[in-house]
């Protein structure tokens, strides 16, 4: 076993891997994981056993702890098609041993949801069972199986009704600063808190990804935009990261129009995660957010956070 620390002369051979393996999506790739500049002190690590590279984990360390990844939505070890269990099994001890060496106290790991992976990739899940890793945190999202039969709630019904009585219209767009500022305003008025991207990263990130980032807004007979959903879409899984309306556009069923949309032009996908709808590390449900989701069929998976105190 040999365990790499990142660097920038690796970047391709990482990609390159992120691309083939069975559970990494683009968020893995680099230039999304460095997307955040100085915010974190990347600590990415790449393991090879008898010289072939088997699996990658981004991840950076805060005080004694090293997290795979505090800036991404999952992080966790992304593996290659032929990683075995035995594989992952030797790769955690490992990087247990070595991070233990170098006074770490603690590692924070996000798995990666079963939905986002290409294959089957839960040997990580059965390492940390051995490991004696704590469920730390539970988020539970919403996600429809889109090969199934899709049944809308009755108010999800109504919403779609009073979108087409306003004669409101979707459009794939690059209006991303119209966007930004509804979603702002929504974030700041109802939670105090501001989008996980700014503006400007969105932007960057949307320029290095053109083909996985989309924006849809709605628009009014007089081209008014009173809403939009940014996605990230993936090879069998499309996921919405961002959705917001004005206070108008809500009344009018934009959100309703958006989502059915989405559902719609993404329909040859396996999943679409509408996402999470909890707060406090899973502690809090959001009742009336995830009652909207589940309006259009949608049902729980869950993003889990697990800790190894070594």
């Amino acid at each position: 076993m040999e365990i790499k620390i990142y660097k920038p002369e690796y970047k391709k051979a990482w990609d390159a891997f992120v691309d083939c393996s069975k559970n990494g999506t683009f968020l893995h790739c680099r230039d999304f994981i460095e997307y955040h500049g100085d915010r974190f002190e990347d600590y990415s690590l790449m393991f090879y056993i008898g010289g072939e590279l088997l699996a990658l984990m981004p991840g950076h360390i805060t005080g004694k702890v090293y997290y795979s990844h505090q800036g991404l939505t999952y992080g966790g070890l992304i593996m290659s098609p032929e990683t075995t269990t035995s594989d992952v099994l030797t790769i955690f001890e490992y990087l247990t041993v070595t991070l233990r060496h170098q006074g770490i106290k603690q590692i924070v790991y996000k798995a990666i949801p079963h939905m986002y992976h290409r294959l089957p990739s839960e040997e990580d899940l059965y390492a940390l069972f051995r490991y004696n890793a704590v469920l730390s945190v539970r988020n539970i999202s919403s996600t429809i199986l889109l090969p199934n039969e899709i049944k809308y709630s009755a108010s999800r019904k109504n919403g779609l009704k009073k979108a087409e009585k306003n004669r409101l219209t979707v459009l794939e767009s690059g209006n991303f600063s119209s966007f930004w500022k509804i979603l702002e305003d929504n974030l700041s008025s109802k939670y105090d808190k501001t989008p996980v991207h700014s503006l400007a990263e969105i932007t960057y990130i949307k320029e290095k990804f053109q083909d996985n980032i989309h924006l849809y807004t709605v628009a009014d007979p007089d081209n008014k935009i009173s809403g939009g959903c940014l996605i990230f879409e993936m090879e069998n899984i499309v996921h919405a990261q961002y959705t917001a309306a004005t206070g108008e556009g809500k009344g009018m069923g934009v959100i309703d129009l958006l989502i059915d949309h989405i559902i719609r032009t993404y329909s040859h996908k396996t999943y679409f995660d509408y996402g999470i709808s909890t707060e406090n590390n899973g502690l809090y449900l959001n009742e009336n957010l995830i009652y909207q989701k589940e309006g259009f069929g949608a049902r729980g998976t869950v993003y889990d956070i697990y800790t190894i105190n070594l």
